[in-house]
């Protein structure tokens, strides 16, 4: 096993406004696919398919958003400080600033749009 997660979803209440919020948060823009026979919508996180770990933003059926319970790092980037300064303008709410962690770089937390906490790592 080379790594210990291989997939994650962040659910979701409202899913456009969740794709819309991840999307400005990350810069990005997110593919989406419904899987109708189970009643399904999922838009994906970039990824390198090929030889990264990927994850997408889940509604539908059982997917309940939660502020307690596991805790998501999304990639920061370089610096977190970049996508971090969108949180808010895109509608999430900071409850851990960027913080140190050593020589292991930096983190910080936040409460997306349908009340997930969920968190961001870089190395600076």
């Amino acid at each position: 096993m080379k790594n210990a997660i291989n997939w994650f979803e962040i659910p979701a209440t409202d899913f456009e406004r969740a794709k819309s919020f991840y999307e400005q948060v990350m810069a990005a823009t997110f593919e989406t696919m419904t899987m109708e026979d189970i009643g399904m919508t999922m838009a994906f996180f970039p990824a390198d398919w090929e030889n990264s770990i990927g994850g997408g933003i889940a509604h539908g059926p059982g997917n309940e958003p939660s502020d307690k319970g596991s805790l998501i790092y999304l990639n920061g980037g370089d610096d977190l400080s970049t996508p971090l300064s969108r949180i808010e303008k895109a509608g999430g709410k900071v409850i851990v600033p960027k913080t140190s962690i050593g020589e292991n770089g930096f983190m910080a937390q936040f409460i997306d749009t349908e009340g997930n906490r969920v968190a961001l790592h870089s190395p600076n």
